[in-house]
């Protein structure tokens, strides 16, 4: 899973950030409010573990901006605070869950695997057909289309290219990218990734004079905005 992490103590978010990833989760660690209020509203994850006292704009604020923005990712909201008041606020405000420090590494992990099973069930998009400006997308019958007209694609174009459509407006980084389409986990030396992405535009965007992919340079790509 791709989480994205808001601690700004140095100590903590790199302990944590390495016992998540040794469990396999790809992580974006930040350490300001604000860059990952940005971070969770362009980019996709899988669950967000925010710290409630941060620089800038603290967890539970950016928290409630979230909800208020109808991003409904899982989140856990991590503490220093241990009074009943205190987790019923971040509670109301709209996490899922929430986790007193200090924190055993087992427990977080544990909370996340559930969080993120929980938010595959409930916020999977189920279409079967995607669209948009011509481009069409048939995933029971395995058939894309442009203007009407059929283009051929091998079966990893055509589940990279669901993957982006699905994520519209989205930034998908590489490494999200890997983990969906080549179920890695981690971000080996291999130009896969830009190789398919050049292989797409070739076949549904050059012969229609079309763009759907943009490459954010830095951060991924982005499909249909």
């Amino acid at each position: 899973m791709r989480i994205l992490l808001l601690e700004d103590d140095k100590d903590i978010g790199q302990w944590t950030t390495q016992g998540l990833t040794a469990a396999g989760h790809v992580v974006d660690w930040l350490q300001s409010g604000r860059d990952a209020l940005l971070a969770a509203t362009t980019r996709d994850y899988d669950v967000l573990v925010f710290d409630r006292m941060t620089p800038e704009l603290d967890g539970l604020s950016a928290l409630k901006t979230l909800r208020g923005a109808n991003i409904k990712t899982p989140l856990i909201l991590l503490t220093a605070l241990g009074e009943v008041e205190d987790r019923v606020e971040g509670l109301e405000a709209g996490a899922d869950d929430y986790l007193s420090k200090p924190f055993a590494m087992t427990e977080l992990l544990a909370r996340v695997s559930a969080l993120g099973r929980r938010g595959h069930s409930e916020g999977a998009d189920t279409s079967t057909k995607l669209a948009h400006d011509g481009l069409e997308l048939d995933l029971l019958a395995q058939k894309c289309r442009v203007n009407g007209e059929r283009v051929l694609l091998n079966p990893k174009e055509f589940r990279l290219l669901e993957v982006l459509m699905r994520s519209k407006g989205r930034i998908q980084t590489r490494a999200m990218l890997l983990d969906k389409v080549w179920d890695i986990n981690f971000e080996p030396s291999t130009s896969v990734v830009e190789t398919h992405i050049s292989r797409l535009r070739n076949k549904i965007e050059r012969p229609f004079a079309k763009e759907f992919i943009k490459t954010i340079r830095g951060s991924g790509y982005v499909f249909g905005d």
